[in-house]
């Protein structure tokens, strides 16, 4: 099963004689059940790209599937729905929301499925205890470093056990244990038949975690690397 295909997916921003062609054409299989890392030098890219996955951006042309699921199918309404389901998305900007605690920030998807709020924020406390942050889940988010408030959002992310998780540049603000925490539950996750993961990264220190690495130059897929020596088991 795959979890994302990308055919000829092709992204433009701008109008008229300032329009520019940034995704030109991108092929790309991340296959259900592994962990998948996109690489490529700043202004590639890769950003557009997961955001296109993740039902963030709309693209001009060309087809983007999540398990099956044909994005460009789907009505407004119906991609929010899909994408809450689905979809826990890391960003490089936290955007936690500042009246709300560390657990109740990690909490949001589950109450926003429907969860009894004392459940949702146990399961965030437990979750966030896992990263680290056991004695900061009362604090609000100017109350943490940005480090601390990086693994708020992973947890967020992850709280809801989605499908397909999709993370921007996940270890970047974490010291070398934080990561290696981070990405041992991001490679827990990926580890099972019908889920997926993409990590966006230039943290050469996590590429040991990868099932695939996709290098991405100038808007375009340029290699799929297999790297079984450097696998994490």
């Amino acid at each position: 099963m795959l979890a994302v295909s990308c055919r000829q997916v092709v992204k433009e921003f701008g109008e008229g004689q300032t329009r520019v062609r940034v995704l030109h054409g991108v092929d790309l299989e991340i296959p259900a059940g592994e962990l998948t890392m996109l690489v490529g030098p700043s202004g590639c890219g890769k950003t557009t790209l997961i955001s296109i996955i993740a039902g963030i951006l709309s693209f001009e042309s060309g087809t983007v599937e999540l398990f099956g699921q044909d994005l460009s199918q789907l009505k407004s309404a119906d991609l929010v729905r899909f994408r809450r389901r689905t979809l826990g998305f890391i960003f490089q900007q936290y955007n936690l929301l500042p009246a709300l605690s560390a657990a109740e920030n990690a909490a949001v998807p589950l109450l926003a499925a429907g969860m009894a709020r004392s459940a949702a924020v146990g399961k965030a406390r437990d979750l966030l205890a896992r990263l680290g942050l056991g004695e900061h889940l009362g604090k609000l988010p100017n109350q943490l470093s940005g480090g601390q408030q990086q693994r708020v959002a992973i947890a967020r992310a992850l709280v809801h056990e989605p499908k397909l998780i999709v993370c921007d540049e996940p270890t970047a603000a974490l010291d070398a244990g934080s990561g290696q925490t981070v990405m041992g539950l991001l490679r827990d996750a990926a580890v099972a038949a019908d889920r997926g993961v993409i990590v966006v990264t230039h943290d050469n220190r996590i590429y040991r975690y990868a099932d695939r690495i996709a290098e991405m130059s100038d808007g375009r897929i340029t290699s799929v690397d297999t790297p079984q020596h450097q696998k994490v088991a």
